[in-house]
């Protein structure tokens, strides 16, 4: 019998709920399984996923495989239907300690086929806590799960059910936990991450969240946040940004497109114009403040007058590391039923956004060459920046580590020490 294999697919928080589920796992003494953490985000992902599972069946045909996810939770009879899949659970169920301890009793084949019920039900806090991921150097912290809005283009609430918040005082205590075992940069994760709180008793912000972490874990060096929605940035969020240098200047925006009909129509919140607005005000605030940002070619009805916006919005928000996404229709989404524009002006839209990303990626690098940055170490090859840029160094420096360095020069994608 050999302890079960793991297979993560898409995003950082479904990444850190595989961390949790191997431990959830070797908690119940699971043996000989494989488990694939789909993800739904694209109808693209869920091909990978079955792709994954296919070769991961082939490479251990005795192995018992089951299926977790999103694309598990929005279509399970997708994977039910799969001669390679045994088992197929929810993104509820995977975080329960009493399904893995089912899992692992009845290894024989007793446990039900399909366990995912209905996500828009679960109104608890998000799920298993984990004490450190990712490197020795930075640990993810997931706050906040679900969402509560209906963009036209996503099946993500689906898969995750609505928003739900961890408490402040869990986070601050396991936060507290971190910095005891070493790591030096502790970054937030959610779903919908600018939405924490609004569950919660007297609806706190995620602002209110930032500064508390700061005020009552002084030890803590660095405070990152990943992704979020500008248009809910609240006045702590924007006052921490300005005065707290131990919250890392890199935001990366959820902003999905340039052109106000394409927002609209996608139901987004926000229009281009406020992009632009707190991308200057965060920028005033933080000159050092660098830009990640999501952005999708080709949405349904989009001309070329509107993909012209989204491009140019890459200079007018100054951003710096893109994830662009060719659109691909959901099964089930409104966008869906929209006029769709033709698969090959959408990859070359997609090819045209990435392009003006890299160029704003090399502006960036060749910008900080002769400046000082606090680099932490991921491994002692390479670290990252305050902006989370990466850079390599020549002589090993300590993993985990925060260095003092000066930039000498630019390789690639990486800064050189």
């Amino acid at each position: 019998m050999t302890a079960p294999k793991f297979s993560n697919h898409g995003c950082r928080l479904n990444a850190y709920e595989t961390e949790a589920m191997k431990e959830l796992a070797q908690d119940a003494g699971l043996q000989n399984a494989i488990v694939v953490n789909t993800c739904a985000v694209t109808a693209e992902a869920v091909r990978k996923a079955r792709q994954d599972i296919r070769k991961l069946r082939r490479e251990n045909p005795d192995a018992r495989l089951i299926v977790t996810g999103c694309a598990a939770q929005t279509e399970p009879a997708t994977f039910t239907a799969m001669d390679e899949v045994d088992v197929v659970i929810g993104n509820t169920e995977k975080m329960l300690g009493a399904t893995w301890q089912g899992l692992a009793a009845d290894f024989i084949g007793e446990t039900e086929a399909v366990q995912v019920n209905d996500i828009m039900s679960v109104t608890e806090t998000a799920g298993h806590l984990i004490d450190g991921f990712g490197t020795r150097s930075r640990a993810y912290v997931q706050v906040q799960n679900g969402c509560d809005h209906r963009c036209t283009f996503c099946i993500i609430p689906y898969g995750r059910g609505n928003s739900r918040s961890v408490p402040a005082g869990v986070v601050v205590d396991q936060i507290k936990r971190l910095v005891d075992k070493g790591f030096n940069e502790v970054v937030l994760t959610g779903v919908d991450l600018t939405s924490w709180g609004a569950d919660l008793p007297a609806e706190p912000k995620l602002g209110d969240l930032v500064m508390r972490i700061l005020r009552l874990v002084p030890d803590l060096p660095r405070l990152r946040i990943s992704s979020i929605d500008s248009i809910e940035v609240d006045e702590n969020l924007m006052q921490a940004i300005a005065t707290e240098q131990r919250l890392m200047p890199h935001l990366h925006l959820s902003l999905q497109n340039g052109d106000d009909m394409i927002l609209k129509r996608m139901k987004r919140r926000h229009l281009r114009d406020d992009a632009i607005q707190f991308a200057q005000d965060a920028k005033k605030l933080r000159p050092d403040m660098t830009f990640g940002a999501d952005i999708i070619a080709g949405f349904p009805t989009e001309t070329d007058a509107m993909f012209a916006n989204s491009l140019a919005l890459i200079t007018e928000c100054d951003l710096t590391w893109l994830h662009v996404f060719p659109y691909s229709a959901r099964e089930g989404t409104p966008a869906a039923r929209m006029p769709a524009v033709n698969g090959k002006i959408i990859k070359q839209r997609a090819a045209t956004l990435r392009a003006a990303g890299d160029a704003q990626v090399q502006q960036h690098l060749q910008a900080q060459v002769g400046k000082t940055h606090q680099v932490l170490m991921e491994n002692p090859k390479m670290g990252r920046t305050e902006q989370f840029t990466e850079v390599s160094f020549e002589t090993p420096q300590p993993e985990g580590q925060i260095v003092a360095t000066q930039i000498i020069g630019v390789r690639k994608n990486q800064l050189v020490a």
